[in-house]
């Protein structure tokens, strides 16, 4: 193709950004609605009336305008009350235009060019490219094959421009949630190097199993803890998240906030607050039960770890193989990611399980059939 005129042409930082594989595979369980769309992270139930309603009579009593860049002092005060309640005592928190939206502030914030970032393999696809965006190196480390976080993994990565490490706990995508000895470890190995810690806890509600959940800021008030109601609440498309953590990130976020998404959307932080009231336990005995279903459906053909948090598994691909095998899946009108879409390697491939019962154990079906003749 002939080049652009030079004024005409693209950054960059373009050419160093690939499309998400997420969103290639979601739009082709678009385009066959008669599939099973396994591939993503879009809790299948709606927001609560009680949610909506809130909304609504924002909406109607006028309340649509620009709002504080920080956030309404209702949802704030109601936000620290709660994390007070987690054990969590940051000094400042901002209200951001989704968790997505909260990353890319915090990467912004403490990320120069040149500067690297330890992110855990396999890892949720914004963020090596948040990092890039910004002008910064992503360097993975390897948590294979448990998912499990490992000084003797990290620690080599660590050099004078390591700036930062990311985690995402639950993890997306492997379901994975980290002990309190992994988190005091990072902590720990954090503070040794200097490093700024950021840890995606988005899928925070969303716990299975006998040990609670434990946030990292709760270990150290250092850390820059992201987090917001898309999965807890059902609204994804509302945008909404938040950022907790020391004051002078979040006033730096803040100041950016001003210059790009100005601030989040006026009625979703109105209804957040009801949002905080609500009890979403019966949505997470649904995925806990839809947990335990598609761990015990595939834990014969596929080596697969038991996810104790969000609504993924990553199992193993036969043979290690997950472009042929997810291949033979979409022929087959099964729509899951495979693995190199979050990692380095390509030998596992990632299963959402917010989906009805139902469809839950047709793809199951499939998947094992496929499995069987690979």
């Amino acid at each position: 193709e002939p080049l652009l005129p030079k004024e005409k042409q693209l950054s960059r930082r373009v050419s160093q950004i690939r499309p998400s594989g997420i969103r290639r595979i979601f739009d082709i369980a678009c385009a066959n609605p008669d599939g099973i769309d396994l591939s993503i992270g879009d809790p299948d139930f709606d927001i609560p009336e009680p949610i909506k309603e809130e909304g609504i009579k924002w909406i109607k009593d006028g309340f649509n305008s620009y709002v504080s860049t920080r956030g309404i002092p209702e949802l704030r005060e109601k936000l620290s009350a709660h994390l007070n309640r987690c054990n969590i005592n940051h000094e400042d928190l901002l209200i951001t235009a989704g968790a997505t939206g909260g990353y890319i502030l915090a990467i912004m914030s403490v990320v120069s060019p040149g500067d690297e970032v330890l992110i855990a393999d396999p890892y949720f696809v914004s963020y090596a490219n948040v990092v890039i965006m910004c002008g910064g190196v992503p360097k993975l480390f390897n948590t294979y094959p448990d998912f499990t976080l490992r000084p003797e993994e990290i620690e080599p990565f660590v050099t004078s421009k390591t700036k930062a490490i990311v985690i995402n706990h639950p993890n997306n995508p492997t379901g994975v949630l980290y002990s309190p000895e992994e988190l005091k470890m990072v902590a720990e190995l954090a503070d040794k190097h200097g490093l700024h810690v950021i840890s995606d806890e988005i899928y925070d509600e969303f716990i299975y199993g006998q040990d609670p959940f434990l946030s990292m800021g709760s270990i150290t008030d250092d850390a820059i803890i992201i987090s917001g109601f898309s999965k807890r609440a059902g609204m994804t498309g509302w945008r909404l998240g938040y950022v907790s953590g020391p004051k002078k990130i979040i006033e730096a976020m803040a100041t950016f906030q001003q210059y790009s998404y100005v601030c989040a959307n006026s009625i979703a932080q109105k209804a957040a607050v009801k949002a905080l009231d609500f009890d979403m336990q019966q949505y997470v005995s649904t995925y806990h039960e839809r947990r335990d279903l598609v761990y015990n459906g595939l834990k014969k053909h596929f080596k697969i770890i038991k996810p104790n948090g969000a609504f993924y598994v990553f199992p193993e691909a036969p043979r290690q193989n997950a472009d042929e095998f997810v291949n033979q899946a979409i022929e087959r009108k099964v729509f899951i990611i495979p693995g190199n879409v979050f990692s380095e390697r390509n030998t596992h491939f990632r299963i959402s399980f917010a989906v009805p019962n139902e469809k839950l154990l047709k793809g199951i079906d499939i998947l094992n059939e496929l499995a069987r003749k690979f």
